[in-house]
């Protein structure tokens, strides 16, 4: 099957009323243009109300690129066409001949949006009676062999295989700004849960041990960002009041867990609430050893 788009959906974006969510979808836009300019991947971008299209001829680069933008919440590689049933029957039949036998079963998932003289259950008897004809293989709509997605939106129809899941969240930088405190590899995985609910981050970074690491990181996860690399003879708490005051950050994220010295990471929290200016937000305090490794390999931090 040779996609000639990517069809995009978000999800919490859509729960937000007509003015803000037209400003989470301009940013989420723009970061999705960025990032595939980044990669030198040629597209072009079009938009309507509740999906984004890219049109690429460089789909599987793509698809590389938007499992790491923030605010994607699923996409699916496409092929596009009228909202005309003989022509969606035209693609899914010569779809479904690629890859179904008498010995294999299917689904059509249909979905539709806007006024037709058809309605989902229209589209998915008649195809779905089409694809049989063409080659003998069964209905199935539970545990199907292969599943055939069609998309009717308006004028436009869009078939499709598989829904690829994204990252989720909100669009980078739509959710004010955090100064994260970098001490350790591990601690970038709590400005990564800033990220992704659409803060912009900004780094301290207290050893230069760690530059490698966040460096590959903010590379992965196209975070535009400013890295501060903390003296050795400076005071931890002047400097974090000053970066945080100087980039006009909400709060400070910090990587404290209770794991291996709870008494010790308790003591540092109270300490930095006592004379830090900003808020304090610790994302890791709940979570265990493995749940902090396995996140941290999941999302690319080289611990």
């Amino acid at each position: 099957m040779k996609c000639e788009l990517i069809l995009i959906r978000y999800g919490e974006i859509a729960l937000k009323g007509k003015v803000t969510r037209r400003y989470f979808e301009n940013a989420l836009v723009k970061n999705i243009k960025s990032a595939l300019k980044t990669e030198n991947i040629s597209h072009t971008i079009r938009r309507e109300w509740g999906r984004i299209y890219v049109f690429t001829s460089q789909i599987n680069e793509s698809i590389d690129v938007l499992q790491r933008i923030f605010g994607v919440a699923s996409f699916s590689p496409s092929l596009k066409t009228t909202a005309d049933m003989d022509a969606i029957s035209d693609f899914a039949v010569d779809i479904s001949k690629k890859i179904l036998t008498k010995e294999k079963s299917f689904a059509l998932r249909v979905t539709r949006t806007g006024n037709h003289e058809f309605t989902s259950q229209d589209v998915a008897i008649s195809i779905g009676s089409d694809i049989v004809d063409a080659t003998h293989a069964k209905v199935d709509l539970n545990t199907p062999d292969f599943e055939l997605f069609i998309e009717i939106r308006n004028e436009n129809a869009y078939l499709f295989t598989k829904k690829i899941r994204g990252i989720g969240g909100m669009p980078s930088d739509t959710q004010g700004k955090a100064l994260a405190l970098i001490d350790d590899p591990k601690s970038i995985l709590a400005a990564w849960y800033l990220m992704r609910r659409g803060c912009k981050v900004i780094f301290l970074n207290t050893n230069k041990s760690n530059t490698g690491a966040l460096q590959s990181f903010m590379s992965k996860w196209y975070a535009e960002s400013s890295i501060h690399t903390m003296g050795i003879k400076e005071n931890i708490y002047e400097c974090l009041n000053k970066k945080a005051s100087e980039g006009n950050c909400d709060a400070v994220v910090t990587g404290h867990t209770l794991n291996e010295n709870p008494s010790d990471s308790l003591s540092d929290i109270s300490q930095l609430k006592r004379h830090v200016e900003h808020l304090i937000l610790h994302p890791l305090i709940a979570m265990d050893k493995n749940e902090i490794n396995m996140k941290c390999e999941e999302i690319g931090i080289l611990i």
